[in-house]
């Protein structure tokens, strides 16, 4: 989703701010979010390098209610206005001016204003014309104004419904375009700016607007006069042989180009449609509109297309649970088939890895392998792979008999812990190319003699016990294995890590590198066959691939004895659901 991110506070002080710096505001008519988009990212470069551009946008009663397909005449109700304003300001970040018509009655003035001040919109222009208004380029309606004391009190009102000092409210002077003249303009602009207005819009309908500048050079005169001059507002649609440039030296400090991307749009859909008609095929049409991937990328959706694949591929993303090993105290079988409360471990495994999105797991075994069989059948979302050599190897072996599965990453689990899924959907959406789950609440464990914890040194001492609000560290890894002293160790390796694509490449190459190189590879006793993951994983260290540590301290126990099966039964429910 193309969503731009502003404070609508920001946004709201932002017109006044840039009027403040530059005196001088360029706006451009939006009417849907697609428009806001355009508006928002337009812009040439200048000859001394500085970038022209729309400075805010104007959201427009007349072009509102034409998308909808209904006349300029107070049809449209402040609700579908605001509708359509915060479509714009969903994908825009610049200040946005409102056409707020005549305002309504004095309380309808006053929910707008509160309304469009709390949303961020930066400005409302009201016309001082009698509801229901008319559209003020059409020469042939009946222009019939308000009185200007009443429409002061509006004024007023509106001021005193504002929290913010900067949101602006802009009187529109009808004036000229009701044929009452110069004087009558200047009259109601006194009586406006009185009554706290922020600016002054004078509108004409003429090509060449000859009562308009004798206004605006008594306006000057008029200001003077009150000791305060509120910003200066023109719309030339019917005079815009005049320039932006030209506009500013005569004292305007805001200029609108009200409804030209609307007109626009209108035409284009116009020709488009009739050459469709005519060439009984849209081909011809493609050389004269945007493409579908323009307009995707415009809105976002090639944003939402690559957070589909990313998505995608994490679901598609292999879970590896090497299984072949013997456990020293639970022998009888594998250990991804010790029973809890009636169900294997493996079932527990695979229920919390589906709730992360993921279907694909892949087990090897290999001690007493085909106990499986009379648990579960080979299927497309669980796969068996067999270790025969598993007595003359260890969990490093077992793991790279999958190497097929994980070219484009994957996670591992060990066959005999109990873990809840967030632990795994933080592990795979670290970030990080090899992340391992890792808990320093070990000190405050028991230690079975004969089970030699992988144990961790990190980079900085992570105090996993305090309460925070924020999620728990990562932390890259120094070392990692079972011969750490467990004094000089921060924290237990809890079994499960995540391996990117590039976390792939760097554990295939070197397996490869070892492989048939004998004993003493990793450490004096083990052979390269009889190597554990973390083994492989002090190996990527030392050669200087990161590798990075996330702390867990709850949700998760290993399944090593009978009374971890004891416990794990009485809490499962409570932990793992």
């Amino acid at each position: 989703m193309n969503t731009y991110r502003v404070n609508p506070t920001d946004r709201l002080s932002a017109l006044k701010r840039t009027l403040d710096a530059q005196g001088f505001v360029r706006a451009l008519e939006a009417h849907s979010g697609l428009s806001g988009i355009v508006a928002e990212r337009s812009q040439i470069n200048e000859s001394d390098g500085s970038i022209r551009e729309f400075n805010a946008i104007w959201e427009s009663s007349l072009t509102d209610s034409a998308t909808k397909g209904l006349p300029d005449a107070s049809i449209v109700g402040t609700e579908s206005r605001i509708h359509t304003i915060n479509e714009i300001l969903q994908v825009t970040t610049k200040p946005l001016i409102v056409d707020g018509d005549t305002g309504g009655e004095i309380a309808q003035f006053e929910f707008m204003v509160s309304s469009l001040e709390r949303i961020g919109v930066s400005a409302v222009i009201i016309e001082d014309k009698v509801f229901p208004k008319r559209n003020s380029l059409d020469a042939s309606a009946s222009q019939e104004l308000e009185d200007p004391d009443r429409f002061a009190a509006k004024i007023s009102a509106g001021k005193s419904a504002t929290v913010s000092p900067d949101f602006m409210i802009i009187s529109r002077l009808e004036s000229l375009i009701a044929g009452h003249g110069v004087d009558d303009a200047l009259r109601r602009a006194e009586i406006y700016i009185n009554a706290g207005t922020d600016g002054i819009m004078i509108h004409s309908n003429k090509s060449q607007p000859d009562d308009l500048f004798k206004f605006v050079e008594k306006y000057e005169a008029l200001c003077n006069r009150l000791g305060k001059r509120p910003v200066l507002v023109g719309v030339p649609t019917t005079y815009n042989q005049y320039k932006e440039p030209e506009l500013a030296s005569l004292g305007f400090n805001i200029v609108i180009h009200a409804n030209h991307q609307l007109r626009a749009s209108y035409k284009a859909m116009q020709a488009t449609a009739k050459l469709i008609l005519e060439s009984q095929s849209s081909e011809e049409a493609d050389a004269s509109i945007a493409s579908v991937k323009e307009v995707f990328s415009v809105v976002g959706f090639d944003r939402v297309v690559s957070d589909d694949r990313e998505r995608s591929q994490i679901l598609n993303l292999p879970v590896i649970i090497p299984a072949a090993g013997k456990d020293p105290v639970l022998t009888d079988v594998p250990k991804s088939l010790i029973n809890i409360a009636g169900r294997p471990v493996l079932d527990y495994q695979r229920e919390m890895i589906a709730k992360t999105g993921i279907k694909k797991v892949t087990v090897v075994r290999g001690h007493n392998g085909k106990q499986f069989d009379a648990y579960y059948k080979k299927d497309d979302d669980l796969d068996f792979l067999e270790n025969k050599n598993y007595e003359e190897s260890g969990s490093l072996y077992s793991l790279l008999l999958a190497r097929e599965q994980m070219v484009h990453g994957f996670a591992f689990v060990y066959s005999d812990i109990l873990f809840r899924s967030d632990i795994l959907q933080r592990l795979i959406n670290s970030g990080k190319d090899i992340v391992l789950g890792i808990d320093n609440t070990y000190r405050h464990h028991r230690h079975e003699i004969d089970k030699k914890l992988d144990l961790v040194v990190t980079q900085q001492d992570i105090d996993f016990r305090l309460r925070r609000l924020a999620p728990l560290e990562l932390t890259q890894l120094v070392s990692i294995g079972k011969n750490i002293d467990i004094e000089n160790a921060d924290s237990e390796f809890i079994g499960m890590g995540y391996f990117s694509a590039k976390g792939v490449e760097a554990l295939v190459r070197t397996y490869e590198d070892f492989a048939g190189k004998g004993k003493g590879v990793f450490h004096e006793s083990a052979s390269f066959e009889m190597a554990s993951i973390t083994d492989m994983i002090q190996e990527l260290i030392r050669r200087g691939f990161p590798v990075h540590g996330l702390g867990v301290t709850q949700g998760w126990m290993e399944i090593h004895t009978n009374q971890d099966i004891e416990i794990a039964e009485s809490e499962l429910a409570d932990s793992l659901n």
